[in-house]
C-alpha cells in the first residue's frame, strides 16, 4: 500500500531557493585532475596507467579492483603526473591518480549503440559495469552490483530517487528540469534489466513542476508512474522511500532487494543513460554550490577530479567568510577544514555557511521531552542510545537497536539541549559492526 511519506522526520529551513532557478552551468577545470582511486562502497579501482602516459576523455585509467568496486575513466585529456596519496572530502588520506590537463579535451572514440530495443538485460548490465557507475546520491555503491540481485524475477519496483531532501541541494532538481527525457530514458533501460518491474520516480512535492515534467515524458510508458510524495526530511533516504512509495519496509539486516525492490539515485540514472544511449562512462556530475556565504549560488556541471577551489571561484567567491564548509548537505555531509580536494563521483554540493550553529551552543543535559523520539524515522529512541554509547555499552545499545539508526541527523536537529545524538550513535555504530565483523 502506498504511503507518500511516513512516520517521524522533520521540516528544516531547505535553503533551496539559492540555487533552485539557475540553471546547470558546464565548468571546464584549470588546474590539475585528482581522481582518487576510492571514490565508491567497496575494493578500491586499480590503476591501468603510469606516470608520463598520456590520457583522453573517456580513457579508463583505472580498473575495478573487484565485484563490488567501478572503473575510473579521465574526464579531461592529457598527462598522468603521479599516483600518490591526496586529501578527500570525508578527511582521509586515499591513493589518487594526478592528470595535468593540456586543455584540449581529446577524446577516445567512442563506441556505437545500437537502440534500446534490440539490447538485452545482461548487455544494459555490461555498459553500466564498464562506464564506472556508482550510487550518486552519497554513499556511492556500485550500481551494477545493486542491479545484480541474487533473485532478480523478485524485483517488482525500480525506484528513482528524485526526492532531494537534503536542504541547499539543488543538483538533482535542475537534472529533472533540463533532461527528463535522461530521467525517464535512463529508467527504461534499467527496466529492461527487470522486465517484470515496474518504475516508479519519487518527487517531493515542492518540485510540482518537474513531477509534471517528468510526467509528460513518461506518459507513453504504461510500467513507469511519477509519484508525488509528502515533502519532509530524509524523505529520500532508502528505508523511507521504499516505504513511501510502495508500503514495504526493510530493516538494517535487509538489502531493498529483499524487499523486491531497487533504489537509484536521479543522477545516477541519468549516468546510466548516458552509458546504454551514447557510450560514455561517468566522467561529470552536478555540483551545487551555495549557501549565504557564496557570492552566486550556482549548479555546475563539473568533471571529476576538479578541485573545489576551483568551484569556489566560479561561483563567485565568498561575499563574506564562511563559518562552516560542508561537502554535500548539511544534515548529512561532511565538514571541510581544507578546500584543496577533487569533487569524486559522489559530490553533490559544496555549502557554505554564515553560521555554525552546530558550534554555538554547548550540549546541556537531557531534559527527557522526547523531541528525538518523535523526529526519528526509525522509531528508535536516540537519547537512550547516546547514553549508552557513552558508556560503551555495546550489547544494550544492539538490544535496543541502535543498528537500526540510519544517521539522519533528525534528533540532533530537534533536541533542545543541543546533544550530538547522531554523531554518539554513529560512532558507536561502526565499533558495534566492527567487532561483529571480527567474530
Amino acid at each position: 500500500m502506498v504511503k507518500f511519506t511516513f512516520k517521524g522526520g522533520i521540516h528544516p529551513y531547505d535553503g533551496k531557493d539559492l540555487s533552485k532557478d539557475k540553471p546547470i552551468r558546464t565548468v571546464l577545470p584549470k588546474g590539475d585532475l585528482v581522481y582518487p582511486l576510492s571514490q565508491h562502497i567497496g575494493a578500491p579501482a586499480v590503476p591501468i596507467v603510469k606516470k608520463g602516459d598520456h590520457v583522453l576523455v573517456g580513457q579508463k585509467i583505472a580498473e575495478a579492483g573487484g565485484f563490488v568496486s567501478a572503473p575510473i575513466h579521465a574526464s579531461v585529456s592529457g598527462t598522468v603526473k603521479g599516483i600518490e596519496p591526496r586529501l578527500t572530502a570525508t578527511g582521509s588520506m586515499a591513493n589518487a591518480i594526478i592528470i595535468e590537463n593540456d586543455n584540449e579535451y581529446k577524446e577516445v572514440e567512442w563506441p556505437e549503440r545500437l537502440p534500446l530495443k534490440r539490447l538485452t538485460g545482461p548487455e544494459i548490465l555490461e555498459m553500466i559495469k564498464e562506464a564506472g557507475i556508482v550510487g550518486m546520491g552519497g554513499a556511492g555503491f556500485p550500481t551494477h552490483v545493486k542491479l545484480s540481485p541474487k533473485e532478480p524475477d523478485k524485483i517488482d519496483y525500480i525506484i528513482v530517487n528524485c526526492a532531494e531532501c537534503e536542504p541547499y541541494l539543488t543538483s538533482d532538481y535542475r537534472r529533472m528540469m533540463e533532461a527528463p527525457e535522461m530521467v525517464v530514458g535512463g529508467l527504461r533501460a534499467v527496466l529492461k534489466i527487470f522486465p517484470k518491474a515496474k518504475g516508479i520516480i519519487a518527487v517531493e512535492d515542492n518540485k510540482k513542476d518537474a513531477i509534471a515534467l517528468l510526467r509528460e515524458t513518461a506518459k507513453e510508458d504504461t510500467n513507469i508512474e511519477v509519484m508525488q510524495l509528502k515533502t519532509k526530511y530524509p524523505q529520500g533516504a532508502e528505508r523511507m522511500l521504499i516505504y513511501a512509495t510502495t508500503g514495504r519496509k526493510i530493516n538494517s539486516s535487509m538489502l531493498p532487494a529483499d524487499a523486491g525492490c531497487v533504489v537509484n539515485n536521479c543522477d545516477t540514472i541519468v549516468a546510466v543513460y548516458r552509458a546504454v544511449y551514447e557510450g560514455r562512462p561517468l566522467m561529470h556530475r552536478i555540483v551545487t554550490v551555495t549557501g549565504e556565504a557564496i557570492a552566486e549560488p550556482q549548479n555546475f556541471c563539473v568533471c571529476t577530479g576538479t578541485n573545489y577551489h576551483e568551484l569556489i571561484e566560479e561561483a563567485g567567491g565568498f561575499k563574506q567568510e564562511p563559518a562552516k564548509i560542508i561537502s554535500g548537505g548539511p544534515m548529512m555531509g561532511f565538514a571541510l577544514f581544507d578546500l584543496d580536494v577533487p569533487c569524486t563521483k559522489t559530490s553533490s554540493a559544496l555549502l557554505c555557511m554564515t553560521k555554525d550553529e552546530t558550534a554555538a551552543f554547548e550540549p546541556t543535559a537531557c531534559i527527557n521531552c522526547g523531541r528525538c523520539v518523535s523526529a526519528c524515522p526509525e522509531n528508535l529512541i536516540p537519547s537512550r542510545l547516546a547514553d549508552l554509547a557513552e558508556r560503551h555499552d555495546e550489547a544494550q545499545f544492539e538490544k535496543m537497536n541502535g543498528l537500526e539508526c540510519c544517521e539522519c541527523g533528525c534528533c540532533s536537529f530537534s533536541c533542545p539541549a543541543r546533544r550530538h545524538l547522531t554523531q554518539e550513535i554513529k560512532s558507536m555504530r561502526r565499533i558495534v559492526l566492527a567487532n561483529k565483523r571480527k567474530k
